[in-house]
């Protein structure tokens, strides 16, 4: 195996030079740092990224912590899309990303600096979390640089991407108001999610302002599930017949709320209309095609990544928040008369 030695030989200057030429130090010329590039490369050079990261205390490699990825998750295709921009965005750079799962028996067994440091990552990327999870109170009292998505949580070490979810959710609910509805409900998510606590916010805003009085009985949480929205949205839709529209704050829960509302014999948009968030890949492809919120999935990814390179190259840590679009598709309509 060609060591650093056998370049230093090769190119007739000393091993420090060699050293310095590949860490890429300003203080060696271009044209000796080509020339030991080349002799490098002429010898199948591979650094030993092990040793150089025990050296300069860099491992060049990030972590992508996830909670919550199940099987059930996959129809979501939320994680997937924020994996995708993150790793489109690591690919232009010399760093390496890392996937770890977490789940609360892991926590238990691992505080976040141990598996952090098991893993010799620089900074981490956590999506997934909770608003009690345990890990969220060690994020911020660690020295890792971190990124959260859609977690408002901000200090000197830790920065966050998010998109708009308070005007995400006034803009669904104004789009209702508009098409006529005052008869309106909110799926929502669980007690644990930023988001939620979010939407929610959007939602009453948007009632406020067009002095519409808001039906507690009517907000309903679905935990985020197809399944469990489907069964909230039954009891629902049977106990208040005057229900015309519903704002379900994710599309999958919004195909939990269509099949209730067809199992009542319900229809959408006529009897009445939905709306989700998120505009997840399959919100275009189901009958009748979902009228949604769109949040930029690939680009909450790519950016988390991008500020997390920021904070490793000595920038201070930031807040990104993306703006939200109103697609309008099949599943709303103006409410029926009489």
């Amino acid at each position: 195996m060609t060591t650093i030695k056998d370049i230093a030989k090769a190119a007739g200057v000393s091993v420090t030079t060699v050293s310095r030429a590949l860490n890429g130090y300003s203080d060696v010329s271009e044209k000796t740092r080509k020339k030991i590039m080349d002799i490098a490369k002429q010898l199948n050079y591979s650094p030993n990224t092990l040793a150089r990261s025990l050296v300069m205390n860099k491992s060049k490699t990030i972590g992508l912590l996830v909670s919550g990825m199940t099987r059930s998750a996959l129809k979501d295709n939320f994680t997937f899309e924020v994996m995708t921009g993150v790793n489109d965005y690591i690919a232009k750079t010399d760093y390496d990303v890392i996937l770890f799962n977490t789940n609360s028996t892991k926590q238990r067994e691992k505080t976040y600096s141990q598996l952090c440091r098991e893993r010799r990552v620089d900074g981490v990327i956590l999506q997934g979390m909770k608003t009690d999870d345990p890990y969220l109170t060690e994020v911020v009292e660690s020295d890792i640089p971190c990124v959260l998505i859609d977690i408002p949580i901000q200090s000197d070490r830790v920065g966050y991407v998010t998109t708009d979810n308070v005007y995400g959710a006034k803009k669904a609910v104004q789009h209702l108001l508009e098409l006529g509805h005052r008869h309106i409900a909110m799926m929502n998510g669980h007690d644990y999610a930023f988001v939620s606590k979010q939407r929610l916010q959007g939602f009453y805003e948007a009632m406020a302002e067009a002095n519409v009085p808001i039906e507690k009985e009517w907000i309903v949480n679905g935990d985020f599930s197809e399944e469990m929205a489907e069964a909230r949205a039954y009891e629902l839709f049977e106990k208040h017949k005057n229900i015309t529209a519903i704002f379900c704050a994710s599309d999958l829960m919004a195909l939990g709320v269509i099949k209730a509302l067809k199992q009542l014999g319900l229809r959408v948009p006529e009897d009445v209309s939905v709306i989700g968030y998120d505009d997840i890949l399959l919100a275009s492809y189901v009958s009748p095609a979902l009228t949604t919120i769109a949040q930029n999935k690939f680009q909450m990814g790519y950016e988390a990544a991008s500020m997390l390179i920021d904070m490793l190259e000595g920038n201070e840590a930031k807040v990104v928040t993306l703006r939200t679009q109103l697609i309008v598709r099949e599943s709303t309509a103006p409410v029926k008369k009489g």
